[in-house]
């Protein structure tokens, strides 16, 4: 496309070059001194006045002497000069006007016959302009139906299996497809058959793009990567035409990859749309399941297709033979964040006291592309600051950042506003620390980021997929803890804890009519969630139940919620002297972390201090009345372990 663009001006600027030289040459001012008639001419030639002439044609260019500047004059066509001087009675020759005949120019004839004909090319000129003009817009409507795909070749690959880390059940998945491309011949001597396709599932940021081009990679073959939306436009057909186009390019260049981002946007369940079953995105999914598995579809070609939103795709995309496998891309654990990180600190410069292990510790809930981008960012700072290399501090910042957003130091709060602030998170805190089964608090801070005045940031000691009723009402406590502070201070609350209440009672919610924690209710979920296919998110909520058990399950909500509640206000009351003494050193050095906010908060049951063991549980403990149920914990309490923070929140943070 750039290449004719600049031949097209090219072509322009000689088209308009030509038409100046044209130009000057018919009207640029003659370099002679004048013209003489035929009779003026004669009578200084009488006179003697006459040096030369020159003779071409018709046209007569006299030299006067005394004079350097040549005059023109014209005869007739048929006459001669030297006749026309002599019969005048001038001396031609030596003795009087030198007269020299010029031949005609052959540049001349061209010319001139260029110049009479102009008008003729130049009207030529401009119809074949309009010509090429309309062959163009004709050649670019009937583009619509060819294929915009990126073709990459497999001869310099810029991505290996080495470059995606955290994935490593994922890799080894696709590792069948990479020794498929490179021998199928190994497969074809036990009657095996490749599958057609592979759908890569997984949640936004896990490196299914990254993984998918990993495999044309490793197995050095070309990589056609398109987007599901580029397949759709206004013009009925295009969809499919190109669909069709793609899968032509990909079997000349077998064996290879074709690579779909996004399918959810072409293979939508059909019937969904508005256009009924003729529209336009019906079509061109229609055409790939046509080209995936139809009459002709023995080629070497598999086609990888990634989304994060496997529930809305049409049955038959995904039946067996066209998308056979499925492969599911999770959120890495913490051996996976750090491999991630590994991968993308590589080259760059850190200082030896970075410790990447603990980095990975704090990122629970982080895809791939946080990561990346926390890197990044840490790289960043370090460069804005002047340094050399990378340190702690700035891996520290970077995940703030990320979590919560850039610091907003130049906001403007009154004293008692910062008083507030700092004994709403040092209530957070100490609730969190004290609350033997929630995930212990790792920093806290009333400097504000983004929306929040400020955040505390839990860190949980190991990652775990399965939460237990106990884990939760323990988190409850923890993000209770603000409003109660506020409370038992100011003796009022303050619409800070507005955040912290919609999470609580959300989670309450889900505990009674998604996970069976209710013992009153039992072991059953509440309403079915609507979903709507078209617009490919949830919309509504459909009642299943009746009027008496709405009111039992929202009984049940602010049972638990109160309880929660009452049990957050025990704890900060117990723990006064360290709430005190928490908020007044926020209000001076407005963030504490780690070791430091350890040693400030003391020993607590089954929370590390520095350098030290945890505190031992209690022997015993009264068993919970939340529930009312004698099995929801056993004789003895288990040991608190932490957990990711994903029911309401990448970071286990409570803010503000």
């Amino acid at each position: 496309m750039k290449s004719r663009g600049m031949r097209n001006s090219f072509i322009y600027l000689l088209i308009l070059v030509a038409v100046v030289l044209v130009v000057v040459m018919m009207f640029r001012p003659s370099e002679t001194g004048g013209e003489l008639s035929l009779a003026e001419l004669i009578d200084a030639a009488q006179a003697g006045n006459i040096d030369r002439i020159e003779v071409e044609r018709d046209s007569l260019t006299v030299y006067l002497q005394g004079q350097t500047e040549p005059v023109l004059s014209r005869k007739e066509a048929s006459s001669s000069i030297e006749e026309i001087l002599r019969d005048n009675g001038v001396a031609v020759g030596v003795d009087g006007v030198n007269v020299k005949v010029l031949g005609p120019s052959q540049f001349g004839n061209v010319f001139g016959l260029l110049l009479n004909f102009l008008p003729l090319i130049i009207f030529g000129a401009i119809l074949v302009f309009m010509m090429r003009q309309a062959g163009g817009a004709n050649n670019q409507a009937m583009s619509f139906g060819k294929s915009r795909a990126r073709m990459f070749t497999g001869e310099t690959p810029t991505v290996t299996f080495a470059d995606v880390a955290g994935q490593e059940e994922a890799k080894q998945e696709l590792q069948e497809i990479v020794e498929f491309l490179k021998y199928p011949e190994k497969f074809a001597a036990v009657g095996a058959r490749i599958p057609h396709g592979v759908l890569l599932v997984g949640p936004p940021g896990t490196g299914k793009t990254m993984l998918a081009r990993a495999v044309s990679g490793e197995a050095g073959v070309p990589f056609f990567s398109i987007s599901g939306s580029e397949f759709v436009e206004m013009f009925v057909g295009v969809g499919a035409s190109r669909v069709r186009d793609l899968f032509d390019q990909a079997k000349q260049n077998a064996p290879g990859i074709i690579f779909i981002d996004e399918i959810d946007a072409v293979g939508r369940q059909r019937g969904a749309g508005l256009g009924g079953s003729h529209d336009e995105r019906e079509q061109t999914l229609n055409q790939i399941l046509v080209e995936m598995d139809g009459f002709d579809s023995n080629h070497n070609v598999i086609v990888v297709a990634s989304t994060n939103r496997p529930d809305i795709l049409d049955p038959a995309l995904l039946r067996p033979g066209r998308f056979d496998r499925r492969v599911t891309l999770d959120l890495p654990d913490v051996k996976g964040r750090r491999a991630i990180l590994d991968v993308h600190a590589k080259g760059k410069p850190l200082e030896p006291a970075v410790k990447l292990d603990w980095i990975a510790k704090q990122t629970p809930g982080f895809s791939g592309a946080d990561l990346a981008n926390l890197v990044n960012e840490s790289a960043i700072l370090a460069a804005r600051g002047n340094k050399k290399r990378i340190s702690m501090d700035e891996f520290n910042e970077a995940v703030d950042r990320v979590v919560a957003g850039p610091e907003r130091k130049s906001r403007v709060i009154t004293d008692i506003e910062k008083k507030i602030i700092a004994y709403h998170e040092a209530g957070h805190t100490i609730a969190g620390w004290f609350t033997p089964k929630a995930d212990p608090p790792y920093k806290v801070t009333i400097v504000s980021r983004g929306m929040a005045g400020g955040f505390t940031r839990s860190l949980p000691e190991t990652d775990r997929r399965l939460q237990d009723r106990s884990y939760y009402e323990a988190m409850m406590v923890m993000m209770l803890g603000g409003h109660v502070a506020e409370e038992l201070v100011f003796g009022e609350m303050t619409t800070g804890a507005h955040d912290d209440i919609g999470k609580v009672t959300s989670l309450a919610r889900d505990m009674v009519t998604q996970w069976g924690m209710s013992a009153k209710l039992g072991p059953r979920t509440f309403g079915r969630r609507q979903s709507m296919v078209f617009l490919g998110r949830d919309i509504s909520e459909e009642r299943d139940y009746s009027e008496s058990t709405a009111e039992l399950i929202d009984e049940e909500v602010r049972r638990i919620i109160e309880e929660a509640h009452e049990r957050c206000r025990t704890v900060i009351s117990e723990h006064r002297d360290k709430l005190d003494q928490l908020a007044s050193t926020l209000a001076v050095d407005e963030t504490l972390e780690g070791d430091n906010l350890a040693r400030l908060l003391g020993a607590a049951e089954g929370r590390r201090l520095p350098n030290d063991e945890p505190v031992a549980p209690a022997a015993a403990e009264p068993p919970s009345t939340a529930t009312g149920s004698s099995d929801a914990e056993g004789s003895e309490e288990e040991r608190p372990q932490g957990r990711p923070g994903l029911a309401w929140g990448q970071s286990n943070a409570s803010t503000d």
